[in-house]
């Protein structure tokens, strides 16, 4: 995983720079993610591995299934990659891309680790209440944890806001040691 998140750093930072130059990150973000699930599919990992298919046809046939066949930009980035055999890393470009996307927003990834599952609604309030504390845009995802009983904790890169029930007991152990 890390070697190829390694290999797809360098792609997914030229692609963002050329998006942020033609103010396209919209539209290179459902790009990415596009040729990251037609390279995810079963049917298109099995012809990317074999060695009967060219380079060249399969770059053709991510651009037949991109939507874009004529978009030329989007056609010499899939070019690029079927020289180099990087079909593979797609996914990651495409994550590391939305990471870069993210950041130049300012909207920041949170962690939210909850007792109980939580709904896109409850997810979005409680992302809203923490945007103050955090000091920017927060978008998150949700990780079950029964152990913290009730409440959530939540990360913000180095950060964490712990309101759950298993933090306040911890932290009521703790005090009672000292």
């Amino acid at each position: 995983m890390a070697e190829s998140v390694t290999i797809a750093r360098p792609y997914a930072q030229a692609v963002f720079r050329l998006a942020k130059e033609g103010r396209s990150l919209a539209e290179w973000s459902r790009r990415l993610q596009r040729l990251a699930a037609i390279a995810g599919d079963a049917g298109m990992s099995d012809l990317i591995g074999n060695p009967k298919f060219s380079a060249r046809r399969i770059a053709d046939l991510f651009m037949a299934l991109s939507g874009e066949p004529e978009n030329r930009e989007l056609a010499a980035f899939v070019a690029l990659l079927a020289d180099n055999g990087r079909f593979d890393v797609l996914a990651e470009i495409s994550a590391l891309f939305e990471s870069l996307k993210s950041a130049d927003e300012g909207v920041r990834d949170a962690v939210v680790t909850s007792a109980f599952p939580l709904d896109e609604p409850a997810l979005a309030a409680l992302l809203k209440k923490l945007e103050t504390h955090f000091g920017g845009r927060l978008q998150g995802r949700v990780e079950v944890d029964p152990s913290l009983i009730g409440g959530v904790r939540v990360a913000v890169g180095d950060r964490i806001f712990d309101a759950s029930v298993r933090g306040k007991l911890d932290a009521m152990a703790a005090a009672l040691k000292n």
